[in-house]
């Protein structure tokens, strides 16, 4: 009777534990936005299996770095921005906020771009006349919709996107090469092989995902009490969001391994993928596009909102009212705006606007994973929840790697 008990209270448990996945398993989600969907799946494209490993490697790196983000926002009562600007300087609030919100629209623009130019495929109609369309009803759900609603509408969009894991089953990839280049590390000094791993390491652990979790634990009002369930949420979002990074490198590689693509996009990649691959491989990659894209644009959007409000003393969050939280909303809608113009404009390119976000997100991660180191380790802020030994040297980690690719990248621009 004790054992059947247990086993009810155990599952009771995992039961409420499951209800409260939220801010952790939106963020794993939301980072593999379209942009994100293109760069996994062309890693597959042009490296083949070889760099599964490096994905293994960097989910530990995501997961401390995103349970130090959540577990300051839980213990303080504040964001990131808030923290920094009571322990640190405005400047440097100020700085990391600019380019945080720079890069967010030049990734908005990009993700905007590569879901209206899936429905241009599939229509016929112009790339143009879908994304006013799309930005209105993004604006529309975030502005006049309850957080409660919001978050609901986005934790089911994270799971559908579990379509990138049926997909690899259906590309039919040999499983011993899948496990032996996923187990055992293997570097080609290649260039093209460098710079693959430089964009997909650089996907994978990016500074939006850090501001929007930290502002949405945050808006979840959890107590220090709740710290376990937090730290579950966060390792399930990690976790899945490299697992689905996964089965796009993987099934990229079966499906398209060896063929060149030229200037890389959401199009030029679609449109190799249906006389290629076929009929269902274009249907999966084009449904995780649009459901990916509904998913982080207004997290991205989001993240820039909550950094630049909190940055300001403004009231924030999306229970507030339209018009007691202003600034908060403004600063939401001119970033899905100005992502817009990415795509109205002649002069601007969706690829040039990836290209330079993933610039000044190298700027910004390993500034921000220092200060996060920081942070979780002062006692005077954290008291007795400073960060444990696994999240420290998987942060550490994180700084090494993010600066050695930043440095990399650097040096690629003046050479």
């Amino acid at each position: 009777m004790k054992l059947e008990e247990k086993i009810k209270s155990d599952i009771a448990k995992n039961r409420e534990r499951i209800k409260e996945l939220g801010p952790g398993i939106i963020t794993g989600g939301a980072g593999d936005d379209p942009a994100g969907i293109v760069t996994y799946t062309m890693v597959g494209i042009t490296t083949g299996l070889s760099q599964l490993w490096l994905l293994l490697l960097s989910t530990p790196m995501m997961i401390a770095v995103q349970n130090m983000a959540a577990s300051i926002s839980i213990v303080t009562g504040k964001s990131l921005p808030e923290i920094t600007k009571a322990y640190y300087s405005k400047t440097l609030t100020v700085f990391m906020v600019t380019i945080l919100a720079i890069a967010n629209i030049l990734t908005i623009g990009a993700d905007l771009y590569g879901v209206s130019t899936i429905f241009h495929i599939i229509s016929g109609y112009k790339t143009i006349y879908f994304l006013i369309p799309i930005t209105a009803l993004i604006g529309y759900l975030v502005t006049f919709g309850r957080y409660k609603l919001v978050k609901k509408i986005l934790i089911t969009l994270t799971a559908f996107l579990g379509i990138y894991i049926i997909n690899v089953f259906m590309a039919k990839p040999n499983l011993i090469e899948v496990f032996k280049n996923t187990f055992i590390p293997h570097i080609n000094w290649d260039m093209a092989w460098i710079m693959a791993a430089l964009g997909m390491l650089g996907t994978t652990i990016s500074p939006y995902l850090l501001f929007w979790q930290a502002s949405e634990e945050k808006e979840e009002k959890k107590s220090v009490t709740q710290a376990k369930e937090v730290n579950f949420d966060t390792i399930v979002g990690m976790i899945y969001s490299n697992l689905l990074a996964y089965c796009m490198i993987i099934t990229g590689a079966v499906t398209l391994y060896g063929v060149h693509i030229s200037n890389v996009d959401v199009q030029t990649l679609a449109l190799t993928l249906k006389p290629a691959a076929g009929e269902y491989a274009f249907m999966f990659f084009s449904l995780g596009i649009i459901v990916s894209g509904f998913l982080a644009i207004p997290v991205l959007a989001g993240s820039t909102a909550y950094a630049i409000a909190d940055t300001f003393g403004w009231r924030e969050g999306m229970d507030e009212k339209v018009s007691d939280a202003k600034g908060f909303y403004i600063v939401f809608l001119a970033s899905l705006l100005f992502g817009d113009l990415i795509g109205i404009l002649p002069n601007l390119n969706a690829i040039d606007a990836l290209y330079y976000s993933q610039v000044l997100d190298g700027i910004l991660i390993p500034i921000l994973i220092v200060i996060l180191f920081f942070i979780s380790n002062n006692e005077k802020i954290m008291g007795e929840y400073t960060a444990g030994k696994f999240n420290n040297i998987f942060a550490l980690f994180a700084f090494l790697v993010t600066l050695i690719l930043t440095l990399i990248m650097f040096y690629q621009l003046i050479k």
